[in-house]
């Protein structure tokens, strides 16, 4: 009977927080497509919040984008040539690497590192009773610190994953001509030819989706800290921990939408 309760507490508590992440997303969704939201303010802090997460972590996300992708393509690459499935090699590109290993990998990088630090960051708001001060002076927490950063991690995340898409197929052109002895107007008739309008729909859709949840839920559970300093550890664990569950989610759920 104790392991019936203790499973029945966890799925209540698992409900729980979803049914909680999903009425704060309807929230901030509402404030997204609110014209009065974009205020002066709000605006500069959402391009403050745009540079530190996409221009200041550019040279670094261009470096591991060149070096990550030229190895994949280079291994994948081979592979398909020792298995002869050379003619394969553009939908492989395209509907695997492009559409879904590209905003996988850029979602991983900017969660880890602007995930945790907004969730620390609201955290410590909170704890220092930053963000009553702000209501004292009837700011809307909401518009002003929440809907900025949601909008932002959408921003970054499908402009950094159509970079990297970008760099991925620039290394394909290299390694095309190395392994292939393929030319450059060839390997553009293999792309053409293989791309497909609904994958890179979904891909973008996931793309948005991916940027949506990474800083909502941060942001939710920063929220949810005490006015100790010992909590503030504990709720960026636990919202790292659903970050992590929600990217695999919904890359799990945009396999399934594929294959229908």
């Amino acid at each position: 009977m104790s392991l019936l309760e203790n499973i029945g507490s966890a799925v209540i508590k698992l409900i729980k927080s979803f049914t909680d992440i999903i009425n704060f997303a309807w929230k901030i969704l509402i404030r997204i497509f609110n014209r009065n939201t974009y205020t002066s303010a709000m605006r500069t802090v959402l391009i403050d919040q745009i540079y530190f997460t996409s221009v200041q972590i550019l040279p670094i996300f261009l470096i591991t984008s060149i070096a990550f992708g030229s190895l994949l393509i280079g291994v994948l690459f081979l592979q398909l040539k020792q298995l002869g499935l050379t003619q394969y090699f553009g939908h492989v590109l395209m509907g695997l690497i492009v559409t879904e290993f590209s905003p996988f990998v850029t979602v991983l990088l900017i969660t880890l590192r602007s995930g945790s630090a907004i969730n620390t960051e609201i955290a410590v708001m909170k704890v220092n009773k930053e963000m009553s001060a702000l209501e004292a002076f009837r700011i809307d927490v909401i518009n002003y610190l929440m809907v900025p950063r949601v909008i932002n991690g959408v921003i970054s995340i499908v402009l950094l994953s159509t970079l990297f898409s970008v760099v991925l197929l620039g290394s394909g052109i290299l390694f095309s001509g190395l392994i292939f002895g393929m030319s450059i107007d060839a390997y553009s008739n293999v792309l053409l030819n293989s791309a497909n309008f609904s994958d890179i729909v979904i891909a973008l859709l996931k793309s948005v989706v991916f940027g949506f949840f990474i800083i909502l839920i941060p942001v939710r559970f920063g929220l949810q800290a005490s006015h100790e300093l010992t909590s503030i550890p504990i709720v960026v664990s636990r919202g790292m921990v659903n970050v992590f569950a929600a990217i695999l989610t919904i890359e799990v759920l945009s396999l399934i939408i594929k294959l229908f």
